[in-house]
């Protein structure tokens, strides 16, 4: 039986290399407070206006592009009238470079969503099978208990909290859930001993 000061699954990387070494994972473990700071302040911000004004994304995503646009379109108009500078805009142009690259990767994650689905439709794996249920399960009851948007800011606010609060507490949380696995371990073997003798002495 393992020891109780283990790692979680074994692992020797740690929590900033699992999520990726890079800028977001300084973010999410809030190695950059001020724009970690400034992602919750606005999530909880966002999710009030929602709340309060009974906003959509989609009603505040044209409120804002509106009001935008009329800015730039008087800035533009005025400037032309008075003799001043235009706004400091670049052309907006996607290059070929840029699309090839997103189409690349868009159709990588396409064909392996597919494979996924092929093989599942299969049965070539169950156990794959039974975690994607699994995941899609608890989705459609976390779908059911809030909307998109209130499901949207809950999702930004654990993916800000929980990795952060993880590493800070990893040998305690990691010590805790493998003597928990183990004991369960135990308890499973022990069950399993138990009735191979309850048949051994029915036979």
């Amino acid at each position: 039986m393992g020891s109780c000061s283990n790692k979680l699954f074994n692992r020797e990387r740690t929590v900033h290399e699992i999520l990726g070494g890079g800028i977001i994972a300084d973010v999410m473990l809030w190695r950059n407070n001020n724009v970690s700071l400034g992602i919750v302040t606005v999530t909880i911000g966002s999710w009030m206006v929602f709340e309060s004004f009974s906003y959509t994304i989609l009603t505040l995503l044209s409120s804002v592009l509106l009001l935008l646009l009329s800015i730039l379109f008087i800035w533009s108009k005025s400037a032309s009238i008075l003799n001043r500078p235009s706004p400091p805009l670049l052309e907006f142009q996607i290059s070929e470079s840029m699309a090839e690259e997103a189409s690349k990767l868009l159709r990588f994650h396409v064909n392996k969503l597919l494979q996924v689905t092929y093989d599942i439709a299969m049965g070539r794996d169950a156990e794959l099978y039974i975690k994607v249920a699994v995941y899609l399960f608890l989705i459609s009851i976390i779908g059911s208990l809030m909307d998109f948007e209130t499901l949207c800011h809950t999702g930004v606010l654990v993916v800000m909290t929980l990795p952060a609060f993880y590493e800070r507490y990893e040998d305690y949380i990691d010590g805790s859930l493998v003597c928990i696995y183990n004991k369960a371990e135990e308890l499973y073997l022990r069950f399993e001993i138990r009735s191979y003798l309850k048949k051994k002495k029915l036979s």
